[in-house]
């Protein structure tokens, strides 16, 4: 099993890089909203939507993606505004900031596919449009930012592995622990201190950064497992061989990459 998903991953990586650097940007965008429409399809699945239903919510998503994409594309540009950008990452830095954490919390158990289904434009829609966004300015910093969650997950996984005994959340996810989360943060801290010295940035900034988006990221795998379990699922597909699904992998990004988009752009770096 391991196995297997060492050489899906590799795959993906290799698929991805080559993407991220030789794709040209319409090319990039495509592969996104690609991307973007297998996700919708699972998280239908995950919110209970079955035939005419499913359908339709994935036609409707597609084509509000269309839509947002007119607005948006005008504004990627040398000089940009980013009102429309700001403001679908604002929602989404609401949503996660404010309402997951809550939801996490009391367990709440949603009983209305629609309304599960239309948390989804919450998780997903800023999501395709962070990786248009951070690859359009620079994909060094697109790649930094993902490989943030590829560390905090890889540490989280053999540090859990290894000496994980407290569960973090065991009713919604067993296998992840304190110790991994503990092992999770102080990988990317170094990670952070060690990209510092490259982008000339506070070392200390960079480590809190770092730990923000993996904790970010810890909780869009958590609210991901929790719609899982509540529908009695334990992958989003079997899309990737020893992965499940798309949302398995791109979970953690769902939460991290908007809410590190909204903060660059805030901060006026692009």
């Amino acid at each position: 099993m391991l196995k297997t998903r060492i050489m899906t991953a590799g795959v993906l990586l290799a698929v991805f890089l080559a993407a991220l650097f030789y794709f040209p940007q319409r090319y990039w965008n495509m592969l996104v909203i690609v991307v973007s429409a297998i996700a919708v399809w699972e998280w239908a699945a995950i919110s209970g939507l079955r035939g005419v239903a499913k359908w339709g919510f994935f036609a409707a998503t597609l084509l509000l993606i269309f839509i947002l994409w007119q607005l948006v594309q005008k504004q990627i540009s040398p000089h940009p505004t980013w009102s429309t950008l700001k403001l679908i990452f604002l929602v989404s830095g609401g949503f996660w900031l404010l309402i997951v954490p809550l939801w996490l919390a009391r367990k709440w158990q949603v009983d209305s596919a629609l309304l599960l289904a239309l948390t989804g434009w919450a998780v997903l829609l800023p999501l395709t449009f962070s990786l248009i966004y951070l690859r359009f300015f620079d994909p060094l910093l697109l790649l930094g930012v993902m490989a943030t969650i590829w560390i905090s997950d890889v540490a989280a996984f053999f540090v859990g592995k290894k000496f994980g005994r407290r569960k973090l959340a065991p009713s919604l996810s067993p296998g992840k622990t304190w110790e991994g989360v503990g092992g999770a943060l102080a990988a990317v801290s170094l990670y952070g201190i060690f990209l510092s010295g490259f982008a000339g940035a506070t070392w200390w900034v960079a480590a809190v950064a770092a730990m923000m988006i993996a904790g970010l990221g810890i909780l869009g795998d958590l609210f991901e497992s929790m719609m899982k379990r509540q529908r009695g699922l334990k992958d989003s597909s079997q899309l990737l061989p020893g992965h499940g699904g798309l949302l398995d992998r791109i979970d953690a990004l769902t939460s991290s990459l908007p809410l590190a988009a909204l903060a660059i752009s805030l901060a006026g770096f692009y």
